[in-house]
């Protein structure tokens, strides 16, 4: 009998957890971060739907001291943004390989840097290096772990990056 209580009493236990488990997960969507820690929300809102999940989403690493997150995709934002500005000008071929796909982040700064479709500020320029060390090192160095110094040492250089390629992309008026 105080089996058949047990087995009874560890399947309601299992059902609560279960419950608990669905009750609990995070939410499918990225939720805005309490505050603005690495860039501004509003300099990304009414671009396109994935850019300001990629900021939501750097932020919220940030918050969280998540720094080798936050710093990934501070490298796929630069990304991102660089593509884009390629596809604006209608010159993306440029930065595509043989096989039509884009290149690796180092090609894509190297020819960005050197296109005349546009004139990037010297501190873009300068930003742009730094910001793909930091995301190189997150992404592919297994002793290097990231802090909040340094993510906090690339967030000028960030916002000037973003806001120039943003404009530069069309992306912004």
């Amino acid at each position: 009998m105080t089996s058949d209580l047990t087995k009874s009493a560890l399947a309601v236990a299992r059902s609560i957890q279960n419950s608990v488990n669905e009750l609990t997960k995070p939410p499918s969507e990225i939720t805005p971060s309490r505050s603005e820690p690495v860039l501004p929300v509003a300099l990304f809102k009414g671009t396109r739907g994935y850019l300001e999940k990629v900021v939501a989403q750097i932020n919220r690493c940030y918050e969280h001291t998540c720094y080798d997150a936050c710093a990934v995709m501070i490298r796929r934002l630069v990304e991102i943004l660089i593509i884009e500005s390629f596809e604006h000008h209608k010159i993306e071929a440029k930065i595509k390989g043989p096989t039509g796909d884009f290149l690796y982040l180092q090609d894509l700064i190297t020819i960005t840097l050197a296109e005349t479709s546009w004139n990037l500020g010297r501190n873009a320029k300068a930003g742009l290096s730094k910001l793909k060390t930091l995301g190189d090192k997150s992404a592919h160095n297994r002793r290097y772990n990231a802090q909040r110094t340094d993510v906090d040492a690339v967030i000028v250089d960030l916002r000037t990056v973003s806001e120039e390629l943003l404009y530069i992309s069309g992306l912004k008026k």
